[in-house]
């Protein structure tokens, strides 16, 4: 469902303050435009921890003085390759905050003194 024109204003306020006030959080939290984990480092990243796990099981039945050095690096190959397959690529450069709307070229005021005298009016205007 659409947002209506008033409640689009809001969320773009709401946006504009959160990038002014913190915009570290604002940029971790903002959405890519893109897909999140690509399917190419999920299957690269699977392979290389088939590949650990053979290492692993290869290290296991060895019967020589470096079966556990070869178990421990078969473990470190398949940790790797789940780190890869569940992490996201190099992010993409991108403006924290968009422009080109009045609202934004205009200094804001303070989203919440907006919200807190728009309460008070309707306490007011009520009986």
């Amino acid at each position: 469902m659409a947002l209506s024109e008033h409640e689009q204003r809001l969320l773009d306020q709401l946006e504009q303050q959160l990038h002014a006030e913190d915009p570290k959080f604002a940029n971790s939290m903002a959405s890519s435009g893109g897909r999140g984990v690509s399917t190419r480092r999920i299957v690269l990243g699977a392979l290389v921890a088939v590949a650990g796990i053979a290492v692993l099981i290869l290290g296991i039945s060895l019967q020589s003085p470096f079966n556990i050095l070869v178990g421990i690096l078969g473990f470190v190959v398949m940790g790797a390759g789940m780190y890869y397959a569940t992490t996201k690529g190099k992010k993409a450069e991108s403006s924290p905050v968009p422009t080109g709307r009045k609202e934004r070229e205009a200094a804001p005021r303070g989203f919440m003194s907006n919200l807190e005298n728009k309460w008070d009016e309707r306490k007011r205007d009520q009986p």
